[in-house]
């Protein structure tokens, strides 16, 4: 019955005269739930959103005991979790640069790799400046797994991929030709 009595209070002022009907028209009224009655309006008032002029409520239980939610202010952080938050930030900076920095480098290695497959008369040498390339992605790595930015397994995995990648290349090119597992 609250919720009634709070939803005509929502209601525009132009549906100024609302009046409670107990009809079984609207909702079904069961003796278990709360009693449902329905809104309707007078008849020279029609609007789209209310249907039949009925306004149909669910009735939802309210459980009879009441709780009371205090918020306290926030507090100021210690000193000491202020202090890591600090720390935190300035790692999350250094390790966004270090990784940003082996994406880039891996890219372009990748990329002049792709591009000495893609060539039809390439020469062996042309692979030497990309192995200068593939050593610096490798260096910049490895300080990464140094310093902690990456999992040593991580760094494993992204050094194979330039190595597998050269050696696909130069598998290509017919300069490099893998042993069988037969003959060794």
């Amino acid at each position: 019955m609250a919720a009634a009595s709070f939803s005509c209070f929502a209601l525009p002022s132009k549906f100024g005269n609302l009046s409670l009907n107990a009809s079984s028209s609207c909702l079904p009224v069961s003796s278990s739930s709360l009693a449902l009655k329905c809104l309707s309006f007078s008849s020279n008032i029609s609007v789209s959103a209310f249907s039949d002029g009925c306004l149909s409520m669910s009735g939802a239980q309210r459980p009879l005991r009441y709780s009371v939610v205090c918020e306290a202010a926030p507090q100021k952080k210690a000193d000491s979790a202020a202090k890591r938050a600090r720390q935190a930030e300035k790692r999350r900076t250094y390790n966004k640069a270090r990784k940003s920095e082996i994406r880039t480098r891996m890219k372009k290695a990748m990329e002049a790799l792709d591009d000495l497959k893609k060539k039809p008369e390439a020469q062996s040498e042309e692979v030497l400046p990309i192995e200068k390339l593939i050593a610096e992605a490798y260096s910049v790595i490895d300080k990464a797994v140094k310093v902690g930015t990456l999992h040593r397994n991580t760094a494993a995995h992204r050094k194979s991929r330039l190595a597998r990648r050269k050696k696909a290349v130069e598998i290509h090119h017919g300069w490099y030709t893998p042993t069988s597992p037969a003959a060794a």
